[in-house]
C-alpha cells in the first residue's frame, strides 16, 4: 500500500519523495522498489510531527513546500498532490492547504471515519469533525435521521476532507512546539492544532474524491477490489 501511494506521488511531478516511517519492515521494503525513505520515532502524536522531524533533518529553506500524502491513501490523484502545494503557494495568509470535496451520500455523514469540513468566504476552514458539520437543523430532526432519512437531499455546503496537507517548512518547526490541544485529542484530527493555535488551513476543493483511504479491514478489502478492478 505504501509503495502505491508513493508511486502516486511521484507522477505528482514532486521535486523529491520521502517515505517517513517508524517501521523498518516499510523503510526495507520501499527502499527495495526504488523510493528513498527515512525512520522516524516511534512516539509522534500524529503525522505531521513525524513529517516534521524529517524536515528538520534535511534543514529545509523556511519557504520550501512540503506535502503529507497519508500512506493509507493509495489511490489519490497525483493532480491532487499537485493542487494542494498550489493552494499554499498562492494562499500566503494560510500556513496549510488540505482538500475537501462534496459528500453526496448521506450515509458518509455519520460514519467517524469520514471527517467533514466547514470553511468560511474564503476557502479557509472553520472546523474538521468526524461529527456531521454543519448539522442541517431543518432536515435532520435527531442525529439518527442523518442515516435514516435518505429521501430528503444532501445539501451542497456538505464537505467530506481529503487527508493531503501542504506546509511550509517554517510552518511544521513552529508546530512541533505546540503541545496537542484539546480539540485534537477529542477528535483524534491533527489539523486542529493549526486552528486552535490562530493559523488558517486553506481548503482546495475538488469535485473529485479518490477512491477510499484505508481506515478498517473492511476498507482494505474493498481497495484490493477496486485494485483488482483496475488492473483486470
Amino acid at each position: 500500500m505504501v509503495v502505491r501511494v508513493a508511486e502516486q506521488a511521484k507522477r505528482s511531478g514532486a521535486e523529491r519523495i520521502i517515505i517517513a516511517t517508524d517501521c523498518p519492515e516499510i523503510l526495507d521494503r520501499v527502499t527495495c522498489e526504488g523510493f528513498e525513505a527515512r525512520l522516524t520515532r516511534a512516539d509522534h502524536p500524529s503525522g505531521t510531527d513525524r513529517i516534521a522531524e524529517i524536515v528538520m533533518q534535511l534543514q529545509a529553506e523556511p519557504e520550501q513546500i512540503i506535502v503529507n500524502v497519508q500512506g493509507d491513501e493509495p489511490f489519490i490523484d497525483p493532480r491532487l498532490i499537485g493542487e494542494v502545494a498550489q493552494a499554499l503557494d498562492k494562499d500566503p495568509s494560510a500556513s496549510v492547504s488540505t482538500a475537501a470535496s462534496p459528500i453526496g451520500d448521506r450515509e458518509l455523514m455519520g460514519n467517524p471515519n469520514i471527517v467533514k469540513v466547514v470553511t468560511n468566504s474564503r476557502g479557509h476552514a472553520l472546523y474538521f469533525s468526524r461529527a456531521p458539520i454543519p448539522f442541517q437543523r431543518d432536515l435532520w430532526p435527531n442525529l439518527a435521521a442523518i442515516s435514516v432519512v435518505k429521501e430528503s437531499p444532501v445539501a451542497a455546503d456538505l464537505m467530506r476532507h481529503i487527508g493531503i496537507y501542504a506546509y511550509r517548512a517554517s510552518g511544521l518547526e513552529t508546530f512541533v512546539t505546540w503541545p496537542s490541544c484539546p480539540i485534537e485529542q477529542s477528535e483524534q484530527l491533527e489539523q486542529l492544532r493549526w486552528l486552535w493555535n490562530g493559523h488558517a488551513i486553506a481548503v482546495h476543493p475538488t469535485s473529485e474524491m479518490p477512491h477510499g483511504g484505508i481506515d478498517t479491514p473492511e476498507d482494505l478489502l474493498e481497495a484490493r477490489k477496486y485494485w483488482a478492478s483496475l488492473k483486470s
